[in-house]
This record gives C-alpha cells, sequence and structure tokens, in this order.
C-alpha cells in the first residue's frame, strides 16, 4: 500500500528579534596570568589583542550565565518561557555529560516540556544553533526558537598552558529566533576539517582522569595551526554566505567574526576587503575569547553601544575545535 504523508505547513524564512547577554562577574587583567606562563601584559597584547577578560566567579555556573542571558533576550522579545518551543544551547563545558544544560534550562525559564537539547560545535557553536534554528522553523516544526551559547571556559584552564590558557573567558549570548514571512537569516554555511580535528584539544580524557592516568583534563591548542587556518579559510566561508545570501561584501554593515584572536579578526577584514563603513566586532579586547557565547556577546555589545542598529545587514562566523566552522548573514534586531 502506498501512502503519502501530510506535511507540515512551511514558512519562507526565520529573523532574530532579541539578544540577551551574561558576562563572567570578575574582571581578570594581563598582569594577573602572566606570572605562570612567564610572559607579559605588552606580549599578550600583541599577540591577541587582549587587554582582560571576563571569568565567572567560583559560585557562579555555566547555566548562571545562560539564564541570565535567555531572561534578557525573552524580556527583551516580550515574551515568556512557555512561548519558546525550542531551546539550542551549545556549550563545551558544562560540566555533566548528561542530562543536557538546555533541559535544565527550558525548566528555569518555566517551560519545562520546551524541546531542548545541547551541541558540542565548540566557537562555531552559535552559529550552528542559528542554522538549526532557522531550518526547524521553515521546515513547520516550530514557530519560536531559544538559541544560547554558554561557556565557563575558566573550568578548564591550566595557569601555566601559554598555548590558549590566557585568552578564554566565561559568558552567555542568546538570541530568540522566530517565524517572518521575509527571510531575514541567510543560509547557513557549515562543515568541519576533521582531519585537523586535534588542533583544539583537551589534555586528557575524563576516563584517563578516573583511572588516575591524567590529571583534570584542561585545554590546548596548536595556535600557529589554527591561526593559518582560519585566516585562509575562514574569508572563503563568509563569502560563500553572502553568495548564498544574494549579497556582497559591499551590502555588509557589520561584521562579527568569532572573537578568537584579534590579529586573525584583523586579517579577515583585510582579506574580505571590508569597506570602512562597516562595523567589526572587537568584543575580545575585554570579554576575551568565550567560544560559543563570543558571537551572541559582540552582537550584544555593539547593539547596546549604538555601534549597530537594527536592520543592519550582519554577517557572523564562527570556527574553532573539530576544526568546525559555520556561518550566515543575519539581519539584525
Amino acid at each position: 500500500m502506498s501512502v503519502t504523508l501530510r506535511p507540515r505547513p512551511t514558512v519562507p524564512g526565520s529573523r532574530i528579534v532579541s539578544y540577551g547577554a551574561a558576562r563572567g562577574d570578575l574582571d581578570v587583567p594581563n598582569d594577573d596570568l602572566v606570572g605562570p606562563i612567564d610572559s607579559s601584559d605588552e606580549w599578550i597584547r600583541q599577540r591577541t589583542g587582549i587587554i582582560s577578560r571576563t571569568r565567572a566567579s567560583a559560585g557562579r555556573t555555566v547555566g548562571d550565565l545562560a539564564l541570565e542571558a535567555s531572561r534578557e533576550a525573552l524580556e527583551t522579545a516580550g515574551l515568556s518561557g512557555t512561548d519558546i518551543d525550542i531551546v539550542i544551547v551549545s556549550t563545551v563545558s558544562f560540566p555533566y555529560a548528561t542530562p543536557s544544560l538546555a533541559t535544565w534550562l527550558g525548566a528555569q525559564i518555566g517551560n519545562p516540556d520546551v524541546v531542548a537539547y545541547d551541541i558540542g560545535a565548540a566557537c562555531a557553536g552559535f552559529c550552528y544553533g542559528i542554522g538549526q534554528a532557522d531550518a526547524l522553523i521553515r521546515s513547520g516544526n516550530a514557530t519560536t526558537v531559544l538559541v544560547v551559547g554558554a561557556e565557563k571556559l575558566s573550568d578548564f584552564i591550566s595557569p601555566t598552558d601559554r598555548s590558549i590558557s590566557f585568552l578564554l573567558g566565561d559568558g552567555a549570548g542568546a538570541a530568540i529566533v522566530t517565524a517572518s514571512e521575509t527571510p531575514l537569516v541567510g543560509p547557513t554555511i557549515w562543515g568541519s576539517n576533521g582531519e585537523n580535528w586535534d588542533t583544539i584539544r583537551m589534555t586528557g580524557s575524563l576516563t584517563d582522569f578516573r583511572d588516575g592516568t591524567s590529571p583534570w583534563p584542561t585545554m590546548e591548542q596548536d595556535g600557529r595551526t589554527v591561526f593559518r587556518w582560519a585566516v585562509w579559510h575562514t574569508a572563503d566561508i563568509v563569502r560563500k554566505a553572502l553568495d548564498e545570501a544574494g549579497l556582497t561584501v559591499d551590502d555588509i554593515d557589520v561584521f562579527v567574526p568569532h572573537q578568537a584572536n584579534m590579529r586573525i579578526v584583523d586579517e579577515l577584514a583585510k582579506q574580505l576587503k571590508l569597506p570602512d563603513s562597516v562595523v567589526i566586532a572587537r568584543d575580545i579586547a575585554h570579554t576575551g575569547n568565550t567560544s560559543a557565547a563570543s558571537i551572541p556577546l559582540a552582537t550584544h555589545r555593539l547593539l547596546a553601544e549604538g555601534l549597530a542598529k537594527s536592520g543592519d545587514v550582519c554577517v557572523q562566523i564562527g570556527f574553532g575545535a573539530g576544526l568546525v566552522y559555520a556561518g550566515q548573514v543575519v539581519v539584525l534586531p
């Protein structure tokens, strides 16, 4: 017997209607970190552009950060937790393998029955989440999605590591994506380079730690490899995202790359030949690299400070451990 199943009604597109942000409550300047890595404030500034980074105090969890950012996004949008159909949280620093942070977050915003799941796409995770939210909405499987990038990376830092520890900060950024008759989230360009999956890595596994064969796992990276890959490959992803959205570099108002390193941000702007009129996010200078949280945090700051405005065309691109990448064009709320 042959049957035809009835699909859900689809919609033309989606849009981001609000952002929320939560940064660590501690400001950690370079001078507080240079001793164990035998370095200096000048060295860190020259190599990364970071002056200080925000980190969360011992009693403040990655869940606390995610909840604070989500509540602001809901309030700004004029919504309640029960209006959310799906919660997507990107994180690599939630200290439980299961259950997910997203299910906990759904309950905390007053919607314990919501569809909820985590994704582990590291620094590309927020853009992965936006891509999934857009697809879920256009397919008719949701009308309103909460996307959160949340990290407490300070739980996975070795003070003596010279490869990545001084880069990292804590924070969470949230965005609410809703159905739209006019597509205001462009196609997502995403993928991975699995041949370099361990270029950004943990120093050991949790089972090694359990068995006593490795200390508590912390983060490390091959900095030069990551820098070269980000500079030479990310610009092409941005160009593809613009092309898929039917735009060119001249249409960009705002550029928000993952806040990995100021030198990478500046080199990408150069590679793309961005017009001088484009506002470029440089939140890393005082927030640090917050992995999945960095893009929404940087966007939130630009909007809050009036450097970006409603209706601006924004290109966002994330890249990180895996090596994973994702980017899309969005119109700012």
